[in-house]
């Protein structure tokens, strides 16, 4: 294998250590600050142009997205014994925030150190942009199991599965059924790749505000990663009732016409 799908593998498996249940705070800071290093050696040249982050941002979560550890439906009851269908659903969220949130706080924490340790930024974009690669990861993780809960799973197919977890997770919406089967780089090349690229700069840009002094940055980061998971997971989860409206643990359905 060549040093850069060494490199490449290296970063795939630290995006996805960061997407395991229960992380230990300082597990968890290790791990992001070993995926900054990784990244520094990828292609973030020029630290201060948003856009060169973008776009490895971009490249970074499409090639890590095949990747994601989605449990089936069946793995999913047995890691949580007793839970099924709504209250099932709602553990994977209260998980999926909880570690976004952590994501948030080691990030926002280490960017706060650097106002207080140093008078230079010029690991900042990198930091945030390395953050939000861990945080998408962790949210198509959470995408693909919601999917498995309600009854629509991913299409099985290779390249289909992974462009239909990456719309899913731009659109948060549930996968469209009727689309057809494409490879992932065509499409990922276009209409994909511009959603995934759009959210990531509206989630980058987000990440800047938590660059507060002291430790705000922390805090900030923190609560902003986990409203915006649980958002993603409710508009999510709306469309993918409409698909299955009846689940053990929700509202019963509505009687159809006679």
């Amino acid at each position: 294998m060549s040093e850069r799908g060494e490199r490449a593998d290296e970063l795939g498996e630290t995006v996805l250590a960061l997407t395991a249940d229960d992380i230990e705070p300082a597990k968890r800071r290790q791990l992001l600050t070993r995926l900054v290093g990784q990244a520094r050696t990828r292609g973030i040249g020029d630290l201060f142009k948003p856009k060169a982050a973008v776009r490895w941002m971009v490249d970074t979560v499409a090639e890590i997205a095949p990747h994601v550890p989605i449990r089936d439906l069946a793995t999913l009851r047995r890691h949580f014994p007793g839970l099924d269908g709504e209250e099932l659903a709602d553990r994977l969220v209260r998980n999926a925030s909880r570690a976004t949130a952590g994501i948030g706080a080691a990030g926002g924490g280490a960017s706060a150190v650097q106002w207080t340790v140093t008078p230079s930024l010029l690991s900042a974009p990198v930091l945030l942009a390395a953050e939000t690669v861990a945080v998408v990861a962790i949210e198509l993780k959470l995408t693909g199991e919601l999917h498995e809960v309600y009854g629509a799973a991913l299409p099985a197919a290779g390249s289909q599965r992974t462009v239909s977890l990456v719309q899913a997770w731009a659109n948060q919406r549930g996968v469209n059924p009727m689309m057809p089967g494409v490879g992932v780089g065509a499409v990922l090349g276009t209409a994909a790749r511009h959603e995934l690229r759009d959210t990531l700069l509206k989630r980058f840009g987000r990440n800047l505000t938590t660059l507060g002094p002291f430790l705000t940055g922390a805090a900030v980061a923190s609560y902003l990663n986990r409203r915006a998971t649980r958002t993603l997971a409710d508009q999510l989860r709306t469309d993918l009732r409409r698909q299955r409206p009846s689940l053990p643990g929700g509202p019963p359905a509505l009687p159809g016409p006679a």
